[in-house]
């Protein structure tokens, strides 16, 4: 089938075009690292059905990431056309790639994006002029409100088509004066270093747009601000707290008030009422209804315990990508993650990993160095809890006392910081100064919002549902066939005397290996004091990556680093563990 390629730099929103044009539901994020594989999909013009491929964005065709080689690659593969998406906003730089494009000699439809920010700041480009310029049609779009899409595909149509417009090389026809004339200048093989593209780039920009920067909006002024030091630094304190607020305050009232009832009063019950009717009492029964029951814990804990924050943390994250909040907060504290051996783009994958870590390594594809790559990926292992372990150790905490929540989030800190600078002196290579796409600063379309939304819930369900069941079953099989009791015994003096908890806790230990959030749900049924509770929780934020975790740590990185990291978690965990729990007897 042929194929269509979708490119163009990173934030340009490439994933929304793909998801208009093939009906796909990608996920469009408002940062960059966020597309690093490529997607594909089939639509059909005018009879014809093609397969469009979403490229990784890109800068550039030089590559300096893995991303950008990837992006490189489908290019020099050929295509039957390219759709290549400019921000309006910055045209300089993404003229940059659409230039280089030029030289592959394959039909090119620009798609001038983001065309109301750039209105919004003040800026006025001919697209007319600017077609011209790049010997190929160009269509003003504003992809999050699907203007422009009808136009695109038509032109798209006609460069497909025998008399369509091609970007081989182009026949002057113009009666201007040659110097002020593009077509016979623009011949693509003559650009043949980088200071040349970006010249050409400087001044094909210059010629095609102008910008009244009195018309700044709020919104542009507030975007820059947030990257300087003052007020930057307060108004980042400010959304942290709010976040924190939104996430731990707002789930636990969703928890006490719709999810705690539901399960409590009527589907629990429910259950019981249910197999208690036709089962006999005894080990199968217990199995199914039971204090580990399958048909109790699974909703006690999936659904009560974990899902009020995770939805909760998903509509608070998926605002603040969106807006492009989450680039500037790695721009403003560059400095202090430089003194950590990463630069502050490190921030935007950790940022990620509170919604899974598995998307976030895999993300940090777009990481210039191998080095930097380790780096961040152990730092998410050591220190950065998933989403679903995130509010099952809220759930676990709060029940106790309000410091234990703040002294967790110090503490991840503390690993955050330890893991990199170790890191960094294990780890041979260099990290490359930030470099990073900050997007403009943007209130979220409330249509893509909301299905991004629904798809990252569906997700969830989708990938956590089958491991928690089966840690659930687990669970359930352990404790009615006394194997639990037995593992206890052997496990007390790891357990109770060096980490301080009930034998019970050892499950937990168990669990965890099949989800991070399953060493700390077991945690929530037994009696602990607020020390006991607190090291239970920080041995689960520092426990062992689970099989996902793993998986995907082999797969980038080779099982050698995998196991490696995996083993110092779990030593680390245990050791810090201990040492919290006897230091804090010798205060308390």
């Amino acid at each position: 089938m042929s194929k269509i390629l979708l490119m163009g730099n990173p934030n340009v929103g490439k994933s929304i075009f793909f998801t208009e044009l093939t009906g796909i539901r990608a996920v469009s994020s408002n940062y960059a690292g966020t597309t690093v594989t490529f997607m594909e999909g089939r639509f059909t013009l005018e009879s014809s059905e093609y397969t469009l491929v979403d490229v990784p964005g890109t800068y550039s065709l030089t590559p300096s990431s893995e991303a950008e080689a990837v992006a490189t690659g489908f290019v020099e593969n050929g295509a039957e056309a390219i759709i290549c998406v400019l921000d309006a906003s910055n045209l300089e730089r993404n003229l940059r790639l659409a230039l280089e494009l030029k030289k592959y000699n394959i039909p090119t439809v620009y798609a001038l994006n983001l065309m109301d920010v750039a209105g919004r700041q003040g800026i006025n480009i001919n697209s007319k002029l600017l077609g011209k310029e790049l010997g190929g049609p160009v269509v003003e779009t504003v992809a999050l409100k699907g203007r422009g899409m009808d136009d695109l595909r038509s032109k798209l149509t006609s460069a497909l088509s025998k008399d369509g417009i091609s970007t081989k090389e182009n026949t002057c026809t113009s009666q201007t004066s040659c110097e002020n004339c593009a077509s016979c200048s623009l011949k693509p093989m003559e650009l043949r270093s980088i200071d040349e593209v970006w010249g050409k780039a400087r001044e094909i920009s210059r010629r095609v747009s102008k910008k009244d920067v009195s018309r700044l909006s709020f919104l542009d002024k507030l975007g820059e601000n947030m990257m300087k030091p003052m007020p930057g630094a307060p108004i980042a304190f400010l959304i942290m707290l709010l976040l924190i607020a939104v996430v731990v305050g707002g789930g636990r009232a969703l928890r006490a008030v719709f999810f705690l009832p539901l399960v409590n009063g009527i589907i629990v019950p429910f259950f019981r009422n249910f197999f208690t009717a036709f089962v006999p009492e005894g080990v199968f029964l217990n199995i199914l209804v039971g204090e580990f029951g399958i048909f109790v814990i699974s909703f006690e804990w999936i659904l009560a315990l974990i899902l009020p924050y995770v939805f909760l943390f998903y509509v608070a994250f998926s605002f603040l990508e969106d807006s492009g909040y989450l680039p500037r907060f790695s721009v403003l504290f560059d400095n202090i993650m430089r003194k950590l051996g990463m630069h502050g783009g490190s921030l935007i994958h950790a940022v990620t990993a509170f919604g899974c870590a598995v998307p976030a390594i895999i993300g940090s594809r777009a990481a210039t160095s191998r080095k930097e790559r380790i780096m961040v990926s152990a730092a998410i292992c050591f220190a950065i809890p998933c989403i679903s372990q995130t509010g099952a150790i809220i759930s676990l905490l709060s029940a106790y006392d309000f410091w234990l929540m703040p002294a967790m989030v110090l503490l991840m800190l503390i690993l955050f910081a330890m893991a990199t600078l170790v890191c960094g002196k294990l780890i041979k290579g260099k990290v490359d100064p930030l470099l990073i796409e900050v997007p403009n600063l943007l209130m979220p379309e409330p249509r893509t919002y909301r299905r991004k939304l629904i798809i990252r819930m569906k997700h969830f369900l989708a990938e956590a549902e089958v491991p928690m069941l089966m840690a659930i079953v687990i669970a359930a099989f352990l404790s009615e066939t006394g194997l639990l009791n037995t593992i206890a015994v052997y496990a007390q003096p790891l357990v109770s005397r060096w980490l301080g908890l009930p034998p019970e806790a050892v499950v937990g230990l168990i669990l965890g290996i099949i989800r991070r959030e399953m060493s700390v749900a077991p945690l929530m049924a037994l009696n602990l004091t607020p020390l006991q509770a607190f090291v239970g929780g920080a041995v689960s934020l520092m426990y062992l990556p689970c099989i996902s975790v793993f998986g995907i740590l082999v797969k980038e990185f080779k099982l050698r680093i995998a196991v490696f990291i995996t083993l110092s978690t779990i030593a680390f965990a245990l050791f810090a563990g201990g040492l919290i729990n006897h230091t804090a007897q010798l205060f308390f």
